[in-house]
């Protein structure tokens, strides 16, 4: 439908991402319109095609899925066109001094003329000027989104396009549509479309470079592969770009010499190919472990008296292996301590502690995400940071702490490495003084991390540092049917689950729906009942796979109306689709560098991140925002952040890694046999502290266990250090 009209009003505007609410005035009366429409000003001519939706709050909505405006002519849409406040420095009185000047010609002059706009009282010519530099931005960005529709852009995604390129996006576009492709979500496919309709050959070197980088960055991003066999990625890029093998060899090699990518030879037994960012990443850790490799220092004093030392000031007895741990911790730059749940890992942690405070040894405690370094401070009493406020982070990913400004610590100690990715690992090492200790603490039978590589696996494998490996399970721990089982599944044995007066439970279900009714019982009604368990803060639901009826997608589609159901006056915003209602429980999908938050302390920083989970507090009364709280801190999303957010009463195993909750329920059941390995069932259970439920299919959970396949994923680290060594 289409929309024809007269601006009368600007409702809401987010500057931003320029999502707006206005009215129009139109023949059949005034007209609520939303949707991206950045610099349009009440008095403009403006026609919106789109569709009319139901707000649950305002009601009957225009949403616009494309517009077309143009400036005013006559003097008195003029006037509220300037008087609006959309020219800084210009409202009512200035306004009406221009228009009894220059009538009908106002705008033009403004804009092309400011020696004459400075010649009306009150006016100087540096503020003329200025008032032109603003109309002829809103004239360049308003002509940037219309030329940018021509190719069948939509005005949310040429207003992006127009925020990362600038005044020049226009023209970048035409040049090269697949410039596209360097914006965050585009896509190659959506830069291919555009680049089809501007007649772009479809052997073009730009095409195929486009490709290329694709296949290699899907892969980095949503397989974790930091590289991509020779062979393997010319067939990916051939059945994307339809195009000959040799074209696309000749396009690799010129992008070597580019350095948009790096080739190795005999990583394994294939030759790599990496997308140039991931092979310095891998380089640069290569190189900084294999540096640290060759420092081994004789232990600091009377070792035998310092352990004495720690085991009473802490009221323990440390085992053989923990001692080790303790006394590498000082004789190696780099240490890796490992183990499975229940084989003393903190306090084997506390120890070092203890020992790097009574030598004066100054030393930062972090971890991958904000709730592992939550739990890594109850567990030590010491102060813990996110690895990216360690590193304080910045503006698109950047940190302040780096090679040119490192941290001034003697040591750093990292918990649950195993969740570490390659390019934090890499900015953490970067911002390490050489003469600096790094201990990794982490299980190493843990899922790889969200992110792309194996580094704590493969640092282990490549032999190169210390590695210190817990595997006795405590007196307190053997206890726990939960620690108990999860050692037997890690070695291949079923778990102990029918025994009900423990911590560990199976319960058969027969079919998806009985599984998915099961499910919502437990976290809804039978574990908050028997435990005292609040299900938005003590118990998860974590699902092998989001598809089928035992997925993410479909239980948070039923438990959101089970757990938080729509009453009363909670307001609601829809999102592609996703209804996120006031009090749901919501997960952060993605880093996001660059959103502000504020501490419950009063103060701002930035940064959400990857498996961030929290409930959401307020949804803006226009709809257009919604307040989450996680832990400590408060965000606000807009629309543009709200891609990356998705409802988490059930998430999968990959997003539940570095976390734990008093209760765990796991559904297994349906799905593809490749993602039920021993591996994600361990990470799974491994998950619970006090409680721990598998609903589902018990031949499913045999060949779980049964199943050894790991996440394979093409990684160069460990070749990479040991051709270093």
């Amino acid at each position: 439908m289409v929309l024809v009209g007269v601006v009368d009003s600007i409702i809401f505007r987010n500057h931003e991402t320029g999502y707006t609410v206005l009215e129009i005035e139109t023949k059949q009366g005034i007209e609520t319109v939303v949707g991206t429409l950045p610099v349009i000003g009440e008095g403009e001519q403006i026609e919106v095609e789109g569709d009319y939706t139901n707000h649950s709050t305002y009601g009957r909505q225009f949403l616009a899925e494309s517009f077309k405006s143009s400036l005013p002519a006559d003097e008195t849409s003029i006037f509220r066109y300037l008087s609006s406040g959309i020219i800084k420095g210009v409202r009512a009185v200035t306004a009406k001094n221009f228009i009894n000047a220059f009538g009908p010609d106002t705008l033009d002059v403004l804009e092309n003329d400011p020696e004459r706009a400075a010649s009306v009282k009150g006016m100087s010519l540096d503020r003329a000027l200025k008032i032109s530099e603003q109309m002829k931005s809103l004239t360049g960005v308003k002509s940037i989104l219309m030329g940018l529709a021509g190719f069948g852009i939509t005005p949310t995604d040429a207003f992006g396009i127009y925020r990362h390129f600038g005044a020049h996006a226009y023209e970048l576009v035409c040049m090269n549509p697949y410039k596209l492709c360097d914006i965050s979500g585009f896509g190659f496919e959506k830069a291919d479309r555009i680049a089809q309709k501007m007649n772009c050959p479809a052997n073009g070197f730009d095409r195929i470079r486009a490709g290329v980088l694709y296949v290699l960055r899907h892969n980095l991003s949503n397989n974790g592969h930091t590289f991509q066999p020779r062979e393997k990625l010319i067939a990916a890029a051939q059945s994307l770009l339809d195009v000959s093998q040799d074209e696309i060899d000749i396009v690799i090699d010129r992008l070597e010499e580019e350095k948009d990518v790096a080739t190795v030879k005999k990583i394994g037994n294939t030759n790599g190919v990496y997308w140039y960012p991931a092979y310095l990443a891998e380089e640069i850790i290569s190189e900084r472990v294999a540096l640290a490799s060759k420092f081994e220092n004789e232990y600091p004093g009377d070792f035998r008296k310092d352990i004495q030392k720690a085991e009473t000031a802490l009221g323990i007895t440390f085992a053989e292996n923990q001692k080790d741990a303790v006394k590498n911790s000082l004789c190696y730059k780099i240490m890796v301590l490992t183990g499975g749940p229940g084989t003393g890992k903190t306090t084997t942690l506390n120890g070092i502690i203890y020992n790097f405070e009574q030598k004066g040894i100054s030393f930062a405690l972090a971890a991958p995400t904000g709730r592992a370094a939550k739990r890594m401070t109850e567990l030590t009493g010491k102060e813990a940071k996110t690895i990216h406020r360690l590193l304080e982070y910045g503006e698109k990913g950047t940190f302040a702490k780096n090679r040119e400004n490192p941290l001034q610590y003697d040591a750093v100690i990292i918990d649950e490495s195993s969740m570490v990715d390659l390019f934090l690992f890499s900015s953490l090492l970067q911002a390490m003084p050489v003469s600096a200790r790094l201990i990794l603490v982490g299980d190493a039978n843990q899922l790889p991390p969200v992110g792309p590589g194996c580094v704590f696996k493969d640092i282990i494998s490549s032999g190169a540092v210390s590695v210190v490996e817990l595997n006795e399970i405590f007196r307190q721990s053997r206890e726990s049917m939960i620690v108990t089982n999860a050692h037997e599944i890690i070695n291949g044995r079923m778990p102990e689950c029918r025994d009900k007066k423990h911590d560990f439970f199976f319960l058969p279900v027969s079919t998806p729906e009985d599984l998915a009714m099961t499910v919502s019982d437990l976290y809804t009604t039978r574990l908050p009942r028997a435990y005292g368990f609040d299900p938005m803060t003590d118990i998860q639901i974590i699902c092998p796979t989001k598809k089928t009826l035992c997925g993410t997608v479909s239980l948070n589609s039923m438990l959101k109306e089970l757990a938080n159901p729509g009453q009363g006056e909670k307001r609601e915003l829809t999102f592609r689709g996703t209804v996120f209602r006031e009090g749901d429980k919501v997960m952060q999908t993605k880093n996001n560098y660059e959103i502000v938050y504020e501490s419950d302390f009063g103060s701002e920083d930035q940064g959400v991140f990857n498996g961030d989970i929290g409930r959401i507090e307020q949804v803006s009364p226009d709809g257009d925002a919604m307040t989450v709280r996680f832990d400590d801190k408060k965000v606000t999303y807009y629309s543009q952040d709200l891609e990356d957010v998705e409802l988490a009463y059930a998430i999968t195993v990959h997003k539940s890694q570095g976390s734990e909750w008093d209760a765990v329920i796991l559904p297994i059941m349906d799905g593809y046999d490749g993602l039920f390995t021993r591996n994600l069932l361990y990470t799974a259970v491994t998950r619970a502290k006090k409680l721990l439920v598998i609903v589902g299919s018990y031949n499913r959970l045999k060949k779980m266990v049964e199943n050894q396949t790991s996440d394979k994923r093409y990684c160069g680290l460990k070749y990479m250090i040991l051709k270093m060594l």
